[in-house]
Order: C-alpha cells, then structure tokens, then sequence
C-alpha cells in the first residue's frame, strides 16, 4: 500500500497532548501541506493562521469553548500547543470546501511528520466575533474571510485511538 493511502487509514484524531512545543519547521510543513490542497478554480482561498503563543493560544481557546456545551474550564484544544487557523474568502463560492481540503492535508502531513492532530470546528463563530475580526486585522489580514476550522497539532500523550470498523453499505456504484 502506498505511503499516502497508508497515512489516510492509520491517521486519528489526537485528544490528549504533551506540552511540548512542536519545531517550527514541523510546523512550516504542515502549512505547506494546507496551502498544496485542491481548492475551486485554484482561487487558493484559505489562509492560515499558526498560533503557538500560549497567551494567545489560551485566549484563543476560551472564545471556542464559548460557543460550546462546556464550562469555561474545558480546553477544546485538548491541550495541544499549537493551533492552525484555517480561514477562507467567504466570496468565492468554494470557500468553505477550499479550507475543508486545506485541514485534511495539514492532519495528513502531522501524521507523516508524527504529530497529532484534530480537527476543531466553531472558527466560524470565533471570528464573526469583533474580538477576533479585529486580531485578524492586526495580523495585516484584509479581506472577508470566513473560519474553517482549527488544525491543533502536538505530540500526542498515550496511545493513538484504534480505527472503528468501517460501516458496511457505504458504496453504491453505477456502472
């Protein structure tokens, strides 16, 4: 089986990190994975955002656990050190299928690179916040962009999950 089908079945959700900091060069890779994704009409919608500023990362986290079921003491990060942003140009028709490709890459690379990953939903919420508009905006980043999802990544702190059986009559062909 080849490298990359191999990742695809062996690759899990991480929900529990180390503290350790990831290199930034794991971290460039990773992003670069995103940035190679398919995307409609190759517009290249998404961007990304690393966060690996604790403060920033901690901050961060509490606006998504806001838009969750949790108490303000629950990390939705689980933990991990290191956060991708991905957002996308809410004018293009594609976007969110654009950042959606973006995020499956940069798990893909984590796994080939050893990290964990997870991808974390509720960046749409985030930044339709002025809070986080604003920051978007001191970052330089102009446009109208639209929150995918997070990419968290780290070192993952016990066992990656095994896979669950796949669900029987999930294929109809045509032929």
């Amino acid at each position: 089986m080849s490298e990359v089908l191999n990742n695809m079945k062996t690759r899990r959700c991480i929900r529990k990190y180390k503290e350790d900091p990831v290199p930034r060069e794991l971290i460039d890779r990773v992003i670069e994975a995103g940035l190679y994704a398919a995307n409609g009409m190759g517009k290249q919608s998404p961007i990304i955002v690393a966060v690996t500023d604790k403060e920033t990362r901690d901050r961060l986290s509490k606006a998504n656990c806001s838009f969750g079921p949790w108490d303000d003491t629950f990390d939705p990060f689980y933990g991990a050190p290191a956060v991708l942003i991905v957002l996308a140009d809410k004018t293009l028709p594609t976007h969110v299928q654009d950042g959606s490709c973006a995020l499956e890459n940069m798990m893909l690379a984590a796994h080939e690179l050893g990290l964990g990953s997870c991808w974390i939903h509720r960046a749409k919420e985030e930044f339709e916040t002025p809070e986080w508009q604003e920051w978007l905006k001191s970052l330089g980043v102009e446009g109208d962009y639209e929150g995918v999802g997070h990419c968290i990544l780290g070192y993952a702190d016990g066992e990656e999950p095994e896979a669950a059986e796949r669900k029987e009559n999930r294929v109809f062909y045509v032929e």
